[in-house]
This record gives C-alpha cells, structure tokens and sequence, in this order.
C-alpha cells in the first residue's frame, strides 16, 4: 500500500506543472544563469564549484519542504487527508509515502543538476557516501518542517508562507550568495538555518574534499528532529 501511494503521489507531482517549475526547472535555471554570468563574487575557482553544491540544496528545500508543503496543505483542505486517514493505509504509512515520494524527485533533480554541471565545467570533490547522509538529512529536516506547517496553518497561508520562505533562504541561506557577504552578527544566525547547513556541508564535501561536515550534520539533525517531532505533535488531518 506505502508503495502504491509512493507511486501515485510522484505521479501527482510531476504533473503538476507549478510544482515542476519550483523544484525543477527554478534551480537549474538558477545554476546556468549565475554560473555563466559574473554577477556575483563566489570567490576563488569557477563559479560552477561553488554554485552547484547550494543549489543541490535548493532543489532538497523546493521539494522536501516547500512543494511538499503547499500540496499537503490543500489536501487537508479539500478533505484528501481526511480520506485517506479513513483509508486501509495507516497515518504512518501515507506519510512515509509521501516522504518516498519526495526522495524519487529528488533523484530525479539531482540526476539533472549533476548534467548540466558537469557541462559547464564542474570538478567535484569528496565522498559520495558524505553526500549522501547530508542529501538525506536535510530532506527529513525540510519535509518536517513542510509538513508542519501544512499541517498547522490553512492552505492559503501555507502557499503564501512556503513561497516566502522559499525567496527569503535562498537569497540569506548560502545558496547563490556566500555567507561571507552579509555582516557578521548575520553570519551566525543564517548559518544555523537548514539551507545554510546543507549547502555549506554540501559544498565542504564537493568543492573542498572534507570527509564528513559533522557541524553541519549536527545542526540538521536538530531541525530533522525539531521538525518532524513537531510535525507528529502538531499536525491537524482537517
């Protein structure tokens, strides 16, 4: 059944062409326009180095968290959840599928960001496995905070807040401008943020060579644990 309804809602997503845009095509649009453009100071080496790593993160937020967010929220809206709470398949199960459902698309991002980087040029760097903890990580810490606030605020709230929240991380989360950038007191806050995290352990792992970011591990597996604990306590299927 949790296979089933993996399948179906992957299906739902990739035919929803608003959500295809935000978790698709945005962050590869992002990736060859500013690795192609000299617009902003990435520092030392070719702008591809350090772009691809944070937009890897972005697509994990645009799926994980703000896709997954806006379309859960109108299911509880127009009663879908409701139904399928009532359904065989257990609350646990549908979110579980939910959740395989936004690891098949993220596989399918990074398939597509790996391509077109590695076409303008991309060299990177590390462990493959370090890579992997991290992209995993990060997707439970964004699909808990996704489904608490589809879970806690109404529908319309939840497209509002989620897009918002989507503009704001990825101008102030590391991804497209260096953290360095912005002044110090901000530094140190917008680098506890999960976008932050994830792009930065991202890019230690890919463009440095680090084995193992623990710090950044460490600050998601505190929002991963925050978020979906929150999510359980607080999530509301009418």
């Amino acid at each position: 059944m949790i296979a089933a309804q993996a399948a179906l809602e992957t299906r739902m997503l990739l035919r929803n062409g608003e959500q295809l845009l935000l978790t698709v095509i945005i962050p590869a649009l992002l990736l060859v326009l500013f690795g192609s453009v000299d617009v902003i100071d990435t520092g030392e080496g070719d702008a591809v180095d350090f772009l691809a790593p944070g937009v890897l993160a972005l697509a994990v937020m645009s799926t994980a968290f703000t896709g997954q967010a806006i379309a859960t929220g109108f299911e509880r809206r127009y009663g879908v959840l409701k139904r399928l709470a009532a359904s065989p398949l257990p609350r646990w199960g549908l979110m579980t599928a939910k959740t395989l459902s936004v690891l098949v698309t993220e596989v399918l991002q990074v398939v597509l960001l790996t391509v077109i980087a590695f076409a303008m040029g991309w060299s990177p760097h590390g462990s493959p496995f370090a890579v992997l903890v991290l992209l995993v990580l990060g997707t439970a810490a964004f699909s808990g905070l996704g489904l608490l606030m589809a879970g806690t605020l109404k529908a319309e709230a939840t497209l509002a807040a989620a897009n918002l929240v989507f503009l704001l991380l990825l101008v102030g989360g590391g991804v497209i401008v260096p953290l360095d950038r912005f002044p110090d007191a901000a530094q140190t806050v917008l680098g506890l943020l999960p976008v932050s995290a994830l792009s930065d352990g991202l890019r230690d792992v890919l463009q440095h060579g680090a084995s193992m970011p623990w710090g950044d591990l460490g600050i998601l597996a505190v929002w991963t644990v925050v978020g979906l604990a929150a999510a359980g306590r607080f999530f509301r299927w009418e």
